[in-house]
C-alpha cells in the first residue's frame, strides 16, 4: 500500500511505526481537508526557507515531503507537521557557506543518525530542561538574522552571510531600492498582515479556504504576471541535476560541531513543538473536539532522525517539527497522523506537476514571506513571559549573541548568563522590617535564604521587641540549614517570652510550627471544620450549630486579612488600576455546594460570574421584574467583550427538583410566589424531557442516574438556547467572535462534564456531555 494513500486501521493494535487513530471515515472527513490546508501553507514556506538558506529551492520541497511522510509514519506526535523550519535557517546557511551544499546534506544525514541514537537512549525529555528564555532567545536571534537577510532581497539586493554585515549595508540598500521588488514584497507583507483580519463569517470562510501565505504569494504572482514586472523569479533546476551529498571534508572538530548543532537545534525545536501541539489538541478537546493521544517524545525524536537521515541523503534541507504548520493542522480539524502524511504527498506531487506554476513566483514574494516569519519569531508573548520571570536578560543576551555571532555562540552566552543570574539570586536576599498599625511586627525575606544572609537576618530579628507579636514571611524556594536554625532559635526564644511568633512561606502556610499544632490545608473537608470559627473569651471554639456559629463568616474574613490579603494585595491592586478583563461570562447556580473558583481553578479577574437559582437565562422580553441577568449578559458581551460564555448546571439542583414537581402535577414551591415566578424560565427545560429517548441529552461514559439528572442536562442546553436569542449575543455569534459552552458538574463525583458542541445548533443529534479528564487538563 502506498504511503500517500490512507488506509483503514486494522482491528488489531498497530505496530509502533504504523499510523493510528481511525480508518477511512475520519481520514476523509477531517484529515483530507486539513492536509490540503497545511500543504497550501507549507509549499510557499518551504521554497522561502530554501531561498533564505542559499540552498537549491527544490531542497525545501524534498524536506517538506519527507518530513510529512516519514515523520508522519514514524513519529510520536500524531498531529505534528514536520518539514524545513525557519529555526535552522541561519545554521544551514552558515554550513552551506563554509562547506558547500553537498557536504551540508551529508551533515544533515549524520545529524539524523545522531537523533536516532538519542532516541534509543530515551533522552527526549532531557532536551526540555533547557531554560525557555534561552530557547525563545535563540529563536528570536534567528528570526532577527532571517529578517535582516530577506529584507535585502525584498529591496532588490543580495544579502550578506552575517547579520551585522546586513545591518551595516541596510542604509545603502534603502537609499537605492529596486522599485518593482519593493512593491511586490510590500504587497506580500500587507496581505500577510491583513488576511487574518478579514471580518465576519465570509472572512472566516475565505481564511480557511486560502491561508494567508498562499493568498499573499498568489496575489503577488498574479500582479507580477499582469504587469510584466522585471523581477527575479523562482528557478527550479531539473531533477536530473539535483545535488546529492558527498563525503564531508574539512576539520574533524568543525564537522562534529556542525552535526551536533543541527542535532540539538532540530531536536529541541521539534520536541518543544510537539509539547505545544499537545496543548493545542487538549484545548480543542475541552471544546468538544476529538481525543488525540499525547506525544511519545522518544518516538517523535526517532521519526525526526529517520527523516533527517533520508532528507540529507536525497539532497533536502534539515527537517524539524514546525509549530506554524502543526498549529494550522490542529485548527483545520485533523484527527490522525494521516493529515501530515497526505500533506507530504501533495508536496511531492506538486514538485513534479506544478514546476511551471512555481517558477512564476517572484523571489521578492518568498523573501517577504520568510521575513515576516522571522519577525514573528521575536514573540511578544515570550518576551512578556520571560520578563515576568525576571529572565529577560538571558533572553536578550541569547538573541543578540545568536544574531551577532551564531547559534552555538549565542546559546553558550545565554547559558552562561542564566548561570550567572542564578548565582546572583542565590546571594541576593532582601530583608525588610515594618511595624503594623496593631503593634505587631512583620519581617519579609525576598529571595533564597542561605548562610550568606544570616547576619542581616539576625540583626533584623533583634530589632523586634521581645513582647511584640511578630511574623516572618519567606518568599523563596530555598532555605539552608544555617538559616533554618537561626529562624527556629529566634521563634523558640520569642515564644518563651510570651509573645506570638509565626513563620510563613510564600503561600501563607506556616513554617516550622510544632508537630502537634493544627494546620488548615487547602480544601480540608468542611464538615465540622472549625478553623474559621470565632473563639470566645475563654478561647473555646464553638461547634457548628451553636448560637455563635454565624461568626464563622467573620472568622474567615479575619483569616483572609491575616494570611491571604498580604499575598494577593499586589495583584488586586493591579486589577483595581487596570479594570476587569475577564476571560468569560460564567452563568451558574446559586447552590452553596458549587464553588466556582474551585472547579475552574480561577482567580481574581478571571471570570465574570452570574449566579442565580437554577442557572437560568430568561429569554429576551420575558425578564419582567428582574432584568439583572440580561443586564449582566449585555455588559459582559458589549462592554467587557468576553470571548466565551459558559452555562454550568450541577447535580441535585433544588430548582430542577421544584420544576420536576410541577411536571408531576404538583406545585413548584408552595407559598414561595417570587421563586415560582422565577422558575417559569425553566419550564422549557422540562418540555425537553418529552423528546424521544434518542434526542435527550446524555453523558458520555455512563448513563444518566435518573430523570432529575437528565433534566439538569436539558436545562443547560435550553439556557444556551435562551442565551443565543439575546441580540448582543446573536450579533457576536454571527461575527464569529463569541463562543457558547455548556457545562455540568456532578457534585458527589467532583466531576465536570462539557457539552460536545459549542453553541446551540445540535443538528438533530443528542447533546452529549463528555467528562473532563485530568490528563487533558494538564496536557
Amino acid at each position: 500500500m502506498s504511503a500517500c494513500a490512507p488506509a483503514p486501521t486494522p482491528s488489531t493494535s498497530p505496530p509502533p511505526s504504523a499510523p493510528t487513530g481511525g480508518g477511512r471515515g475520519p481520514v476523509l472527513r477531517a484529515d483530507l481537508p486539513a492536509s490540503i490546508s497545511v500543504f497550501l501553507i507549507a509549499l510557499p514556506l518551504s521554497l522561502g526557507i530554501a531561498l533564505a538558506t542559499g540552498a537549491p529551492l527544490q531542497a525545501g520541497l524534498v524536506a517538506a515531503a519527507i518530513g510529512g511522510i516519514v515523520v508522519g509514519l514514524l513519529g510520536g506526535a500524531p498531529l505534528q507537521v514536520s518539514g524545513p523550519a525557519a529555526g535552522l535557517t541561519v545554521v544551514t546557511a552558515e554550513l552551506i557557506i563554509q562547506y558547500g551544499w553537498r557536504v551540508t546534506c551529508a551533515i544533515t544525514a549524520l545529524a539524523g543518525l545522531a537523533q536516532l541514537g538519542l532516541s534509543a537512549l530515551r533522552v527526549a525529555r532531557a532536551a526540555l530542561v533547557v531554560s525557555p528564555a534561552i530557547v525563545h532567545g535563540m529563536l528570536a536571534g534567528i528570526g532577527i538574522t532571517i529578517a535582516l537577510a530577506q529584507l535585502h532581497i525584498v529591496l532588490g539586493g543580495s544579502p550578506e552571510s552575517e547579520a551585522l554585515a546586513n545591518l551595516a549595508q541596510l542604509p545603502g540598500q534603502l537609499a537605492q531600492p529596486h522599485t518593482a521588488s519593493l512593491l511586490i514584497g510590500g504587497l506580500t507583507v500587507a496581505v500577510l498582515l491583513l488576511w487574518p483580519r478579514l471580518p465576519g463569517r465570509r472572512g472566516a470562510t475565505v481564511r480557511r479556504a486560502f491561508p494567508a501565505a498562499l493568498a499573499a504569494v498568489s496575489l503577488a504572482t498574479v500582479l507580477t504576471w499582469l504587469t510584466s514586472a522585471s523581477v527575479e523569479k523562482v528557478d527550479l533546476p531539473s531533477w536530473s541535476s539535483h545535488a546529492l551529498p558527498q563525503m564531508p571534508e574539512g576539520p574533524v572538530l568543525g564537522l562534529i560541531a556542525a552535526v551536533l548543532t543541527i542535532t540539538l537545534v532540530a531536536s529541541v525545536e521539534s520536541l518543544l513543538s510537539a509539547v505545544a501541539v499537545d496543548k493545542l489538541a487538549a484545548a480543542r478537546q475541552r471544546q468538544g473536539g476529538p481525543r488525540v493521544p499525547k506525544a511519545d517524545l522518544d518516538r517523535e525524536l526517532r521519526g525526526q532522525g529517520a527523516a533527517n537521515l533520508l532528507s540529507g541523503t536525497l539532497g533536502g534541507l534539515p527537517v524539524t517539527g514546525v509549530a506554524v504548520r502543526s498549529a494550522a493542522n490542529v485548527a483545520a480539524g485533523a484527527v490522525t497522523r494521516w493529515s501530515s502524511i497526505m500533506h507530504g504527498c501533495w508536496v511531492l506531487l506538486s514538485a513534479g506537476l506544478l514546476v511551471g506554476l512555481l517558477e512564476e513566483i517572484p523571489l521578492a514574494t518568498l523573501a517577504a514571506l520568510v521575513m515576516v516569519v522571522g519577525i514573528q519569531m521575536v514573540n511578544i508573548t515570550h518576551i512578556r513571559t520571560v520578563t515576568r520571570h525576571r529572565e529577560v536578560v538571558v533572553y536578550a543576551a541569547t538573541a543578540l549573541g545568536v544574531a551577532a555571532l551564531g547559534v552555538l555562540e549565542g546559546v553558550a552566552i545565554g547559558i552562561a548568563m542564566a548561570v550567572a543570574i542564578a548565582l546572583h539570586r542565590l546571594t541576593q536576599t532582601r530583608i525588610s522590617h515594618e511595624q503594623q498599625p496593631d503593634g505587631s511586627h512583620r519581617v519579609r525575606v525576598r529571595g533564597q535564604l542561605t548562610f550568606l544572609a544570616v547576619p542581616r537576618l539576625s540583626r533584623t530579628l533583634a530589632q523586634i521587641p521581645e513582647d511584640a507579636p511578630a511574623a516572618v514571611e519567606l518568599d523563596g524556594s530555598f532555605m539552608d540549614h544555617a538559616a533554618y536554625e537561626t529562624l527556629h532559635d529566634w521563634r523558640t526564644a520569642h515564644i518563651a517570652h510570651g509573645a506570638e511568633a509565626e513563620i510563613t512561606g510564600r503561600s501563607g502556610q506556616v513554617v516550622a510550627e510544632p508537630a502537634a499544632a493544627h494546620r488548615c490545608r487547602p480544601w480540608t473537608p468542611w464538615r465540622n471544620h472549625q478553623c474559621t470559627a470565632a473563639p470566645d473569651n475563654a478561647g473555646t471554639t464553638h461547634k457548628p450549630g451553636s448560637r455563635r456559629e454565624d461568626d464563622r463568616l467573620m472568622g474567615g474574613v479575619r483569616t483572609f486579612q491575616r494570611h491571604t490579603a498580604p499575598l494577593v494585595r499586589q495583584e488586586l491592586a493591579r486589577l483595581a488600576a487596570e479594570g476587569q478583563q475577564p476571560g468569560q461570562l460564567f452563568v451558574t447556580c446559586a447552590d452553596s455546594r458549587l464553588v466556582t473558583s474551585m472547579i475552574t481553578s480561577s482567580g481574581p479577574g478571571d471570570l465574570f460570574t452570574v449566579r442565580n437559582v437554577g442557572n437560568l437565562v430568561p429569554p429576551p422580553g420575558e425578564e419582567s421584574a428582574d432584568p439583572s441577568v440580561a443586564a449582566a449578559i449585555e455588559y459582559a458581551v458589549t462592554v467587557l467583550r468576553v470571548p466565551t460564555i459558559t452555562v454550568c448546571g450541577h447535580s441535585g439542583c433544588g430548582a430542577m427538583q421544584a420544576l420536576q414537581a410541577t411536571a408531576d402535577g404538583g406545585h413548584a414551591v408552595p407559598g414561595a410566589h417570587a421563586l415560582s415566578r422565577w422558575l417559569r424560565h425553566g419550564r422549557p427545560s422540562v418540555a425537553r424531557l418529552t423528546e424521544p429517548e434518542g434526542a435527550r441529552p446524555i453523558l458520555d461514559g455512563r448513563p444518566t442516574a435518573d430523570e432529575l439528572e437528565t433534566l439538569c442536562l436539558a436545562n443547560v442546553v435550553q439556557q444556551l438556547d435562551h442565551l443565543a436569542r439575546h441580540e448582543c449575543v446573536a450579533q457576536r455569534l454571527a461575527e464569529g467572535t463569541l463562543a457558547l459552552r455548556g457545562m455540568y458538574f456532578h457534585v458527589g463525583e467532583a466531576q465536570a462534564y462539557v457539552l460536545n458542541h459549542e453553541g446551540t445548533e445540535l443538528s438533530g443529534h443528542p447533546a452529549v456531555f463528555a467528562p473532563v479528564r485530568p490528563d487533558v487538563l494538564t496536557g
